[in-house]
């Protein structure tokens, strides 16, 4: 075992698979001594880290601070799951801000698709990308909602690579009874996301970006029309600031933390399946229609990566493989006994509308989060357009600043019990 492999963070639980297949990840200092800057950036994930990389090619001096290990956060422990568009079909998002919006937000999202494989060709980051993904009903009666997605995105949206699949097709692609239909989509895939953070790291210090791990942002002000960030071992004073946080804004910043919500998902990766060769046969990524999502895919290796739990708290909990096990074994009763060889977990930041949370928080300072599980593609793509806000190149994060994000009712005091309460009845309606 590599002393990579031994590193807990204290943020998020668990050694990753992904982890485990990169060897030694590269490490950079740690903050020490007071800095200036046009731009400070919280957050060393895929925002952050992007935004950071967009700047510094473009002359802006950039000090980005990371709290722990760039990779410990979602953007290293996540799904690898791209998807398509928004978080929500866009016929869902067309009945809540017309076709118009609707659209723009599609287009976006396919720009922030293209984006994120562009990049990774041009900096030569080899992030493990395989194509395909399927979304499937676990309810019967969602079927004419799954056959209409797929002529809306053809006919409205110009997409033409989802195809609806009926009972038999989806079963057999699964290699699963489990669900009742479902749509294929050819256009999007799943990655190795933390070899995606890894190789983006390089890229914004190879720019010029100052990048610095182990260095925990302890409050923001403002003084003489300057940003100022304290850390425990010296302050940055900037133009302005990005927080990059997500699920991990924890109090550092109130009408973020209002208003990005963490939840605590939890993914297992089994031993390879090498004797159940139906199990996801074209190698396609799954995400069901469950409220509480369960999402998984095959690794280029051939192991099943698994997410996706119905005891939800803030915390976590002693044994996430029994949680994770128990989901597999619904879907793959052959599956039940599989070993599961590595169980781990982390913070999603969601808000109530399951949309990006993107606002300036107080002059100067923007914050960019809570993309609600959606987060590979439009995250890498936030952080560029927020530095091409400010370049003045492009005005595209304005769509995301339009969009109606209201604050999570009852205050600080009833985020948990709120969180618990909200989660327990979407995993109990999912199951009727």
């Amino acid at each position: 075992m590599t002393s990579q492999e031994r590193w807990q963070s204290p943020i998020a639980p668990g050694i990753s698979w992904y982890q485990t297949t990169i060897g030694e990840r590269p490490t950079y200092p740690e903050m020490d001594g007071s800095k200036s800057c046009d731009v400070a950036i919280i957050g060393g994930g895929y925002t952050g880290l992007q935004a950071a990389y967009n700047l510094a090619k473009s002359g802006v001096s950039v000090v980005l601070i990371e709290a722990c290990r760039f990779g410990d956060g979602a953007s290293g422990r996540n799904g690898g799951q791209l998807g398509t568009g928004q978080r929500w079909w866009p016929e869902e998002l067309e009945e809540k801000i017309g076709y118009e919006r609707s659209r723009a937000l599609f287009d976006l999202a396919e720009a922030a698709k293209q984006h994120l494989m562009d990049f990774a060709t041009d900096h030569q980051i080899d992030m493990d990308y395989m194509p395909g993904q399927m979304n499937v009903a676990h309810k019967e009666s969602y079927k004419p909602d799954y056959y209409e997605n797929a002529e809306i995105a053809a006919m409205r949206y110009n997409y033409p690579h989802v195809r609806f699949m009926d009972k038999a097709e989806t079963q057999e692609r699964l290699g699963s009874t489990r669900y009742y239909c479902g749509v294929r989509d050819t256009g999007t895939g799943h990655i190795h996301p933390l070899k995606l953070l890894i190789g983006l790291a390089r890229v914004a210090a190879n720019a010029g970006a100052h990048v610095f791990e182990m260095t925990t942002a302890t409050a923001i002000r403002q003084s003489s029309g300057k940003v100022v960030i304290e850390t425990p071992r010296g302050t940055i004073t900037a133009d302005r600031a990005l927080i990059a946080c997500d699920g991990y804004i924890g109090n550092l910043e109130p009408v973020t933390a209002s208003h990005v919500m963490p939840i605590r998902s939890f993914i297992g990766a089994t031993a390879p399946l090498d004797r159940y060769r139906e199990v996801l046969s074209g190698g396609e990524a799954v995400a069901d229609s469950r409220f509480v999502v369960r999402y998984f895919r095959k690794s280029k290796d051939g192991r099943l990566l698994f997410g996706g739990r119905e005891a939800y708290t803030a915390d976590n909990p002693r044994d996430m493989t029994q949680h994770i096990r128990r989901q597999i074994a619904e879907i793959y009763p052959a599956l039940r006994d599989i070993e599961i060889t590595h169980a781990w977990g982390g913070s999603v930041g969601i808000t109530m509308p399951r949309q990006p949370f993107v606002r300036e928080v107080m002059p100067g300072v923007t914050s960019i989060g809570g993309y609600s599980g959606h987060g590979v593609m439009l995250s890498n793509y936030c952080g560029k357009l927020y530095a091409e806000a400010l370049l003045g190149r492009s005005a595209d994060l304005e769509l995301f600043k339009s969009l109606d994000i209201p604050a999570f009712p009852g205050g600080a005091a009833m985020r948990a019990p709120l969180l618990f309460l909200a989660l327990s009845w979407f995993a109990l309606r999912d199951k009727f």
